[in-house]
């Protein structure tokens, strides 16, 4: 692995560090618009943190009398790549970058992200969907793109896309209503400690 660079700090003075070609905002690996991935990188799977606490949460769920499963995880370049040309042809350039990331700009890439269950809005309605969204922050997850956030994610509401961001920033950003642009903005300004629980 490759030297650790400091690319400066966010405008709220986040600290933006890039290494082998990947973007961290506070320890944070942040795939968007603005930040990709070298074409070459991927674990290949979920991450074992990601795996594990989808397991977990996968549990509690079913405990609770609901179903989630993961319907797509780790998805490398070659096949973003392929899946945003295939949604490109459809439905044009301008549409497609609403719903879909250009390849090397998809958070399946990472490992940390997961499409659960339908990969439609419908499953917000969903037991389910209405069970996640209330505890998937207990497990380090969070909605990456929650409803009213276009335009600062510059992706269409989904409420099947988890992203894996660990504890205790998970508990911050779902108890707090943000997405995870504002957040890595926004947590210098409120410091919750090391414990946001107490």
């Amino acid at each position: 692995s490759g030297e650790v660079i400091d690319k400066g700090v966010t405008s709220k003075g986040f600290k933006i560090t890039e290494k082998d070609g990947i973007t961290y905002i506070d320890g944070i690996m942040v795939v968007n618009k603005t930040y990709s991935l070298p074409s070459d990188y991927g674990p290949g799977k979920l991450t074992a943190d990601c795996q594990a606490a989808f397991n977990e949460m996968q549990q509690s769920a079913a405990e609770d009398g609901c179903t989630l499963y993961v319907s797509s995880g780790f998805r490398s370049y070659s096949l973003q790549k392929s899946l945003y040309e295939r949604y490109c042809a459809r439905d044009g350039k301008a549409a497609a970058d609403r719903y879909s990331a250009r390849p090397g700009n998809s958070e399946h890439q990472t490992g940390y992200a997961i499409d659960l269950n339908t990969i439609a809005y419908s499953f917000a309605n969903t037991a389910e969907g209405k069970w996640v969204a209330a505890n998937c922050y207990k497990y380090g997850f969070i909605l990456r793109y929650p409803e009213g956030k276009e335009s600062i994610t510059a992706i269409q509401y989904e409420p099947w896309h988890f992203r894996y961001v660990g504890l205790p920033h998970a508990y911050y950003i779902m108890q707090n209503g943000l997405c995870l642009e504002e957040y890595i903005d926004l947590v210098r300004q409120h410091p919750y400690g090391s414990d946001p629980l107490t």
